[in-house]
């Protein structure tokens, strides 16, 4: 009989307790150090000791995780493996120096080795993304939608070289790129662009890069989002039709019709 048992393996943000309502029966599980917002009862494991973390989800007859939420890179200590990550840590070490992506790819390989079915929060929660062509908020101008594809297409650009989720293009002219630092830190640092640079205007793009596997890492957007969009002096944001994570969406419905912003769906290649 197959085992179906759903393990919410745990970062920090709305998502993993979302997930937890709507499977009250899943095991939450953290790395130890990271942060989280579950309100209830939660499994504690050292990455270091992933061969554990393993005989425990095995323990409890779980067949299915979901990695849900923000979490920092491992901090790998070799006096702490066990002898299973001692076996696997130079597949992670490669995997590290390549990117977030090519971690991410081997850590599902390493569940997925141990007949872990890996899912996406997507594929849990679908209304949580939104199809192409929804608008939210204001209409979107001409050329709104010009430097929406403009950024979408600096986005497909970058993609092979795993940088970031997020660009911001105004009046055709690329304002920044969301890096390691994340949506927040480009939003804050074109918040404090001159304003002979950028006097307002623009769209920020939020999409995932070509190839990504959408169980890990899938780009999100939630309340603040909006409200650091605007702080920025843009018109709105564009997100990748059915690929976004859209997290508190009456919330995010709210901060739009506060600060005058759009939102929309765009099909992505």
């Amino acid at each position: 009989m197959k085992i179906v048992g759903l393990a919410i393996l745990s970062g920090s943000g709305g998502l993993p307790q979302r997930l937890a309502e709507a499977r009250p029966d899943a095991l939450r599980v953290v790395f130890r150090g990271e942060k989280h917002d579950h309100s209830g009862s939660v499994f504690e494991h050292d990455f270091n000791r992933l061969g554990d973390l393993f005989d425990f989800l095995i323990e409890h007859e779980i067949g299915q995780v979901v990695l849900a939420g923000a979490v920092s890179r491992p901090s790998l200590d070799p006096a702490q493996f066990d002898p299973y990550m001692v076996r696997v840590a130079p597949r992670l070490i490669a995997a590290m120096r390549t990117g977030d992506d090519a971690l991410l790819r081997e850590v599902i390989a390493l569940f997925e080795e141990q007949d872990l079915e890996v899912v996406g929060a997507h594929e849990l929660l679908p209304d949580l993304t939104v199809p192409e062509g929804v608008i939210f908020g204001t209409l979107p101008s001409d050329q709104n939608r010009i430097d929406a594809a403009r950024a979408l297409d600096i986005l497909e650009a970058l993609s092979p070289l795993d940088v970031g989720q997020g660009a911001v293009v105004a009046r055709g002219l690329c304002l920044g790129v969301e890096t390691l630092q994340g949506t927040d830190a480009l939003l804050r640092f074109v918040a404090d662009t001159p304003t002979e640079v950028h006097p307002g205007g623009g769209v920020l793009a939020k999409a995932p890069k070509i190839g990504q596997d959408l169980r890990a890492d899938m780009p999100a957007i939630g309340p603040a989002t909006v409200r650091n969009a605007a702080a920025a002096r843009l018109d709105g944001i564009v997100i990748g039709a059915g690929t976004v994570l859209v997290l508190e969406r009456d919330s995010i419905m709210q901060a739009l019709d506060e600060t005058g912003l759009f939102l929309f769906a765009e099909r992505c290649r």
